[in-house]
This record gives C-alpha cells, structure tokens and sequence, in this order.
C-alpha cells in the first residue's frame, strides 16, 4: 500500500532550515514543499500525466507568498482536473496545460482591453480621416472613457456598462459629446466584433438611453454686418499672419482647420489654385480653390515672411507646425464678436452673399466642399464647375474688397 504522507503544518514549514542539500517536505495527495539551501521553499506539485503515463513535476509558487492553504486548494484543483473526463480525449485533463491555456486567455483578455482595442481600430480609422479629427477622437475618448473602462477586456463590456460610463458627462450637460462618444465606442466595438474578439458589440443602441442634444448652427453676422467686421479686422490688435489667416480664410470660404493648415506645396500659383489633398479635408476627398487675385496677394506678402517654412501659418511657439485651428476664432473673440461671430460661420456668410447674387446652388456647395451624395455627379460637377468657381471666387473677393472701400467711405462722409 503506497505511504500516506502526514499532513504538514504551518509552524513545521515556517520552521525548517536550510540544509547544505535540497530537500522536500510532504504534504500528500502530490504537494510538497522543497527547501533550498540559501532558504528559499517552493512548493511542487507532481501528478501523473493522464495520456503520457508519466510523471510530472511541476511549480506552484513561492512560500510564505503562497500559503500552505492556497497550494492545497491549487493541488486540490489539480486533482479534480485529472478525474474530469475531457469529452475530446475521454481521458482525464492535464493541470498543467490547462492552467497555461487558462493564462493564455487571461493576458489576451488584459491585451484586449479598451484602450488597447481602440487604439487597435484608429490606426485603421486615421486612414479615413483628417489628423485633426483623429486627434480629436483619441482626446476625447482619453478624456471621459479611458479612465473608467479602458483597462476593461472588451469582452467584459455590457451596454449598462457603457452607459453609466458616460452618465457623468450626460449630468455635466455635454450631450453633444455624449453623441460623439457614442458614435466613437459604437464603432471601436464594432471593429472589436469584427476582428473576432468579441461575439456581440454592446454599445449598438446605447445612444438611446441619453438625451439628444439641440442642434444649433455657428453664431454669424449678418452679411450686412460684415463691412463692420472687416474694418475692426484691419485694425485689430492682432499680428499680420493671424489677419493674414483669417483674411485668407474668408476669401477661400475654407474651414479653420483647412486654412490653418495650409502649406506651400499645396499651392500651385501657376494655374491660380490650392489643391487640399484628401486627408485634410473633412470628407477625405481632394478639394481645389481657385485663387483670386486679392488671395494671391495674401500669398505674395506670405511668401516674404513664412515661404521658407512648411506651412503658409506656421506657429508661433513650433514653426514647424501650422497654428492651432483655433487661432482665428480667439482673434475674431478679441474683435469684440464673443458669441456672435466664429472663424467657421464665415462660410455661411460668404453663402449666404452668394446666394442673394443668384450663384448656382450646386457651384456654391462645390466652394464650400460639400459632397454630392451621387458619385457619378460629384465627379462630374468637380470638373464641370471649376471654371465657374473661379469667376464666383473671384467675384467673392471683389465683393468683400468694395464691402471694405464703402465702409470706408462712408466713415470719411461723417
């Protein structure tokens, strides 16, 4: 009959002594504890293999980090492994390869987690959007959703999860970055979903449990307002280059973050035209300007003070990066336009003057880089408007140039 081993104590492992050999002590059941000469006690544990017919010793930690109790539960564990039978094999489960797969899919699952998923699903993201916008994804989500779930397996997650992740921004009053978030962990996980790494994605409808926000446009003036806008421009306590911008900004009808960003080879002063390659527009699609002459003007004066740089605006602080795209809109805020006016809305405005003259619709759009959603007519029109565009632009510029000569004009009458 095979020797029952004495149970071991606490008091007997905490005091046995090194010896100038190795040797174990036996708890029974396949646990022993091995005690090394320079002190150290290491808990083993040996079982015979269910398919092999062999031996196996195998490490279960270290003592007092593991106590006596908690690897009596791991050879308990052990043990119950090999008197499962697998319905793969019929044979009992090996403790060691289960307890290494079990590790395995832990680490995948920490791999896994938000963070990392996310960041997984913007480097395929990026190749769709402007760097701005991506910059502006990765911010937001670092700002009020990583530091609750982004080290959360993605496999973990659940819609109520989600939900009460961003409640806090919902209570700040932010619904529309609640929308924006929404959108953005919908299609992180969706991607998740995608890859194999989870089977469902959670947050399909969780945009129904907030409020939506009210859709508001950029405060404007008036068209009739701008000749008054003009002339505090001109006067400004503002540097040349950001007057520069906003003016550049204005005869282009460009967004801030496409005028901001502008460089030098995306001009092409032989043809009179700056060509906005696809990943700085924010519809990922090439957009060409034609230049009026006040807009070459603009470069001209550019040319002597930036030309050697990159970027028509380079910043202040790196001029090897462009200005903020926020730059116009806090020089517009010094003008005194706080709430009323914003570097975006002079699009609208430019819009809005041109559609009082009788402009084509489609050719104004086209200006204003708004995609036809019929491909066919968007590649046609892109083509077929050119021409008219640049004698709209130009038309555009004239306006705002005698807008500011009638100013003035009538300041001088007074």
């Amino acid at each position: 009959m095979p020797i029952t081993a004495t149970p071991l104590t606490d008091t007997e492992i905490r005091t046995a002594k090194p010896r100038n050999k190795e040797y174990s002590l036996f708890d029974g059941l396949g646990l022993s504890l091995l005690v090394k000469p320079n002190g150290s006690k290491l808990w083993r544990y040996r079982y015979k293999h269910p398919s092999l017919s062999k031996r196996v010793l195998m490490g279960l930690g270290r003592y007092p980090a593991m106590s006596l109790a908690q690897a009596r539960r791991k050879r308990d564990e052990g043990n119950s492994l090999l008197n499962t039978v697998s319905e793969n094999s019929g044979l009992g489960i090996d403790p060691q390869s289960y307890w290494k797969q079990l590790k395995i899919d832990s680490d995948n699952e920490h791999n896994n987690n938000f963070e990392h998923v996310t960041r997984l699903w913007l480097e395929v993201k990026s190749s769709r959007v402007s760097k701005a916008h991506a910059t502006d994804i990765i911010r937001s989500l670092e700002n009020d959703v990583f530091p609750t779930i982004g080290k959360v397996p993605v496999a973990s997650l659940t819609a109520k999860i989600l939900i009460d992740t961003l409640k806090p921004v919902e209570k700040r009053g932010a619904l529309e970055t609640v929308k924006r978030l929404c959108q953005r962990i919908n299609e992180v996980l969706s991607y998740a979903a995608n890859t194999g790494l989870i089977s469902v994605n959670p947050a399909t409808g969780i945009k129904e449990a907030f409020k939506q926000p009210t859709k508001t446009n950029f405060p404007s003036i008036e068209p009739s307002e701008l000749p008054a806008f003009l002339f505090r421009l001109a006067h400004t306590n503002t540097s040349s280059i950001t007057r520069a911008l906003i003016e550049w900004q204005l005869h282009t009808m460009a967004r801030p973050s496409e005028a901001a960003g502008a460089r030098w080879d995306e001009i092409d002063l032989e043809n009179a035209l700056w060509v906005i390659p696809a990943h700085r527009m924010k519809k990922q699609k090439e957009h060409i300007v034609p230049l009026s002459k006040q807009v070459l003007a603009i470069l001209a004066f550019l040319e002597t003070s930036t030309g050697h740089r990159e970027h028509l605006f380079p910043g202040l602080r790196n001029p090897r990066q462009p200005v903020h795209a926020q730059t116009a809109n806090a020089a517009i805020k010094r003008m005194g336009y706080h709430g009323s006016m914003v570097a975006h809305s002079m699009r609208s405005v430019a819009s809005t003057v041109l559609n009082e003259h009788n402009f084509q619709p489609d050719v104004i759009e086209a200006a204003l880089a708004h995609l036809d959603n019929n491909e066919v007519r968007r590649a046609y029109n892109r083509a077929q408007y050119l021409t008219q565009r640049r004698e709209m632009m130009q038309w555009w510029s004239d306006f705002i140039d005698q807008s500011k000569l009638n100013y003035n004009n009538n300041l001088s009458n007074k």
